[in-house]
């Protein structure tokens, strides 16, 4: 079973990702970049979805710092962001995430993107 890193700091959207995902997925969770980097680290995801407004450390901040470790550089993130603006998806695609989901979440749109990286 493929493992989701879900980084979200409002409680009702982690939950609201977990019901989504939970049948399909091994899942961990953070609630800021710093934790999301840490766990990370520990548990080598096969894919991360990273709000970017996130306290202690910002979502671009900790795909940064996921990206420039050679160990988990190769791990796919997902930003999802209520800041659905085009300056908003560049500054994530800039800071390294490979897609980017405004909020609130499409259901299909999200298993789309997911299963474009890890497949069924």
């Amino acid at each position: 079973m493929k493992t989701i890193l879900i980084v979200e700091d409002v409680e009702l959207n982690r939950e609201l990702l977990v019901q989504l995902l939970e049948d399909d997925y091994q899942l961990v969770l953070a609630e800021d970049g710093a934790a999301a980097v840490e766990r990370a680290a520990k548990t080598k995801p096969d894919l991360i979805l990273m709000d970017l407004s996130l306290p202690r450390m910002d979502g671009w901040q900790a795909t940064q710092e996921l990206k420039a470790d050679a160990a988990l550089a190769h791990i796919p993130v997902i930003a999802l962001s209520a800041h659905a603006m085009r300056s908003h998806e560049e500054r994530a695609r800039a800071s390294g995430c490979d897609d980017f989901l405004a909020k609130p979440i499409d259901e299909t749109l999200l298993f789309a993107t997911i299963e474009k990286y890890l497949g069924h």
